[in-house]
């Protein structure tokens, strides 16, 4: 399961944000913009340099910047989600789902953070926790495309193959990472021992990768995913991952 949401981060339209950025670089440009007002380092672009510092793996300083963010603004449930996220990603679950929960007691209203914390808690194999979040993040916004894969994957992992279908099947109403979804579903069906529907969902995710003009790491990584899904499938060596 690998759809997690960062909050209140667009590196991509922040002109200041052009490439990898450590705490010391951080900390020289603060520096210099204490002599030159015109330059303004806002919470976006510190929240950006962290997402970008946790997408290269380096979390201890990701996790220092929010860190200083949360220092400043104890009231702010979006740097409590996203450090809950890095400490995911790193593998601290317990440390992420205290964020998790911090997050929702300053806002109870962000779907987002459910579906995190869902995803938290199906990691540490807690499925109906996991699925009573899902049904939160739902309940708060029922077109979130992210929270409907995720609660198929879920039912998919607890053996009701039937609502899995169900729940992403309409996630691909929303016309939203269909590639995802199309290979989730070949998932279901394979495990689910329907193995021709299978393949043709797998072949319709592959298809989908290979046409878009979006090349980038997650769409390698589901790529590997379904060429291994695949593999099992044709060889005989299924196992539910």
């Amino acid at each position: 399961m690998d759809y997690h949401c960062f909050l209140g981060s667009h590196p991509s339209k922040n002109p200041l944000y052009k490439g990898n950025y450590k705490i010391t670089q951080y900390a020289n440009t603060r520096e210099k913009s204490k002599s030159e007002s015109s330059i303004e380092l806002d919470e976006n672009f510190l929240r950006s340099c962290a997402l970008r510092l946790a997408s290269e793996g380096d979390y201890t300083e990701a996790i220092a910047l929010l860190n200083q963010l949360i220092n400043n603004h104890p009231q702010n449930a979006i740097d409590y989600n996203n450090r809950g996220l890095i400490f995911f990603q790193s593998g601290d679950h317990q440390k992420a789902l205290q964020d998790y929960n911090t997050a929702i007691q300053i806002n109870p209203n962000l779907a987002t953070i459910y579906n995190n914390r869902a995803n938290c808690y199906a990691a540490c194999g807690d499925l109906l926790a996991a699925l009573n979040d899902y049904d939160q993040a739902l309940d708060l916004h029922p077109h979130y495309v992210r929270a409907w894969i995720n609660r198929g994957i879920t039912l998919r992992d607890l053996g009701k193959y039937a609502a899995a279908v169900d729940n992403l099947e309409i996630a691909l109403l929303f016309g939203k990472l269909e590639a995802n979804i199309w290979a989730e579903l070949g998932r279901t069906y394979h495990l689910w021992g329907d193995w021709n529907v299978a393949i043709a969902n797998y072949n319709r995710s592959l298809e989908l990768i290979t046409s878009s003009s979006q090349q980038d790491i997650s769409s390698y990584r589901l790529r590997l995913q379904l060429e291994t899904w695949l593999e099992d499938l044709l060889f005989g060596k299924t196992t539910d991952c």
